[in-house]
């Protein structure tokens, strides 16, 4: 049987930065760069295959096939919800009867949220409908939900500036888009933010570079002592006109309605697959450097020191030295998540299945790991970790 090397963990970063020595303990074997990638070279036959069976061979669009098929039957994936652990227990016989090895869920925690019936009116300056989309943990309205001047700003800094007119207000976000992660703070803190100033409900405009009058949903927090009020996303189109009526002098009335609830954590796991290591099945010894260049002891191994040639010293534990390919299976309750994130998901998947159809098996343990409410902030992932961290 063919020997799959996958991966290096520790290796390459492991190099003594002025020597090009590599940095071992005990009976590891000294070997230089140009070794390694020497090494990895001669897996360009097995590569060619894994190649030839995904492009060519019988696992042609087998990933989008088993995806469209998940997609199809369950439909959307939130967190909390009947369809997800339908989809969880789907995934776990499909693994199982894929003949992966030791197939099992791990038991997590997770957010339950619902959305409910939802709509946002522009009554003046004139009667205007508009798309929004609830952010997920945000309360609901009153039934008869909120009805107020809206204040238009770019920026929390404007917030902050006119602190004094947002009382009593709707706060419309209407920031430039300038990237995901600094954009996405809006989304995330934006009720907060206008819930310390007294606005009564928050809007924000979608977290996108371009919309075709398309509201983008996602998560917010709120924070511990800041009341919590009714949030939402609006259209990149609603959030750049009440913008030019704003800066017209227009009174500007919206009615805000909400039903959204949250409810208590619910039973939920991460599904887990692997194909056994035949040299490290286990654990092997890695190192964990020193705190100030490396804070995780999990994620050592893709360390960079803070200067160029400076010394560190290394300390040795014994953890498991597994390669891990994962994706989400939760999705937010209004699409069907096929890529947010089940491509992921199903790609990660579809490479176990290539390795063990070729009769494949790698040098350490590939894991699959298809998370649980990753949307509500990485819920599963961050209760992974906690499971299998080492002690410090």
């Amino acid at each position: 049987m063919k020997f799959l090397l996958f991966t290096f963990v520790g290796v390459v970063h492991l190099f003594s930065l002025n020597s090009g020595k590599a940095i071992y303990k005990n009976d590891f074997s000294r070997r230089t760069f140009q070794e390694i990638k020497e090494e990895i070279a001669r897996y360009k036959d097995v590569a060619k295959a894994i190649i030839n069976l995904a492009v060519y061979g019988k696992a042609q669009n087998r990933s989008y096939e088993r995806l469209a098929l998940l997609v199809d039957t369950v439909g959307p994936r939130p967190s909390g919800s009947k369809s997800l652990e339908k989809a969880i227990q789907i995934m776990y016989r499909n693994l199982q009867e894929d003949g992966l090895e030791n197939v099992h869920l791990e038991p997590v925690k997770i957010p339950h949220w619902e959305r409910g019936e939802e709509s946002a009116v522009m009554l003046e300056p004139r009667v205007h409908k508009m798309a929004i989309l609830g952010l997920g943990s945000s309360i609901g309205t009153p039934p008869e939900g909120i009805t107020a001047e809206v204040l238009v700003v770019t920026s929390f800094e404007e917030l902050q500036r006119r602190a004094p007119e947002a009382r009593g207000k709707i706060v419309v976000y209407n920031q430039p888009y300038v990237n995901y992660s600094k954009t996405v703070q809006y989304r995330v803190q934006g009720a907060v933010e206008a819930a310390k100033v007294g606005a009564l409900a928050s809007l924000i405009r979608s977290v996108a570079s371009f919309s075709i009058y398309s509201p983008h949903t996602g998560i917010q927090e709120y924070q511990d002592g800041v009341p919590k009020i009714p949030t939402a996303c609006i259209t990149v189109e609603d959030a750049e006109m009440i913008s030019r009526m704003a800066s017209r002098g227009n009174r500007i009335v919206i009615q805000l309605k909400m039903g959204a609830k949250n409810y208590p954590d619910a039973d939920s796991f991460n599904t887990v697959a692997e194909i056994i290591g035949s040299k490290y099945p286990e654990q092997e010894c890695v190192f964990k450097h020193m705190r100030e260049l490396c804070s995780n002891t999990i994620t050592c191994a893709s360390f960079k020191p803070k200067k160029a040639g400076k010394e560190f010293s290394i300390q040795w534990i014994y953890v498991p030295e597994v390669v891990l390919v994962s994706g989400h299976l939760d999705s937010w309750d209004v699409g069907q998540g096929a890529m947010d994130d089940g491509g992921g998901a199903f790609i990660s998947w579809e490479a176990l299945s290539l390795i063990k159809d070729l009769g494949l098996r790698p040098k350490r343990t590939l894991r699959l790991v298809l998370w649980t409410a990753e949307e509500q902030g990485g819920i599963g992932g961050f209760q992974y970790y906690q499971l299998h961290k080492e002690p410090v």
